[in-house]
């Protein structure tokens, strides 16, 4: 439980505090036409208000409250999938406190104004599209994401390695050929 809360008393502040003040001084250095350059040019910094889903995807004229009771939803299941994560899936424990921090930091933005989420790194031209604008809590909820479906995939790899096949199962006993 100890590592647990020192995940959660490390990580999330460092998100949360990183993302809200990226996020002010995009606000204020991003208003006019002028932008920095940022890595040779490489990653652009646009400022962007995002009142819809995740790629900028809308429901309609006034989403803010729908997003608000998704997010507070989504930060209940993460909590409640902390809280019953291994003691030693430390890969869990890192990756729900990263979505959580991200999510914190997004719902923040949709609690204090009507404007949207503030994005700012972006548009990425990949080549074959451009990555959509995006922001330091939406990179939190991405990368924890992934490590989450990892630490997932790894437990039920593990889960057949002992023969067994669904969570909760018990390993099936082996049969000796007589």
């Amino acid at each position: 439980m100890k590592r647990k809360l020192a995940y959660l008393g490390t990580i999330l502040p460092i998100v949360l505090v990183a993302d809200i003040l990226t996020k002010r001084w995009a606000e204020e250095a991003l208003r006019d036409a002028s932008r920095p350059d940022f890595l040779g040019g490489y990653v652009p910094l646009n400022l962007a208000h995002n009142r819809g889903a995740a790629f900028g995807i809308s429901i309609g004229g006034d989403p803010r409250w729908f997003f608000i009771s998704v997010a507070l939803l989504a930060l209940g299941l993460m909590v409640v999938l902390f809280v019953r994560a291994q003691r030693r899936d430390h890969l869990r424990h890192v990756s729900l406190v990263l979505v959580i921090a991200g999510a914190l930091g997004n719902l923040i933005d949709r609690v204090r104004w009507n404007g949207g989420v503030v994005d700012f790194i972006g548009p990425i031209d990949l080549g074959f599209m451009d990555w959509p604008i995006f922001n330091i809590a939406d990179m939190a909820i991405s990368c924890g994401a992934v490590l989450l479906a990892l630490s997932f995939w790894l437990e039920e790899r593990a889960m057949k390695r002992a023969g067994a096949q669904e969570p909760g199962d018990k390993p099936a006993e082996v049969i000796a050929n007589p």
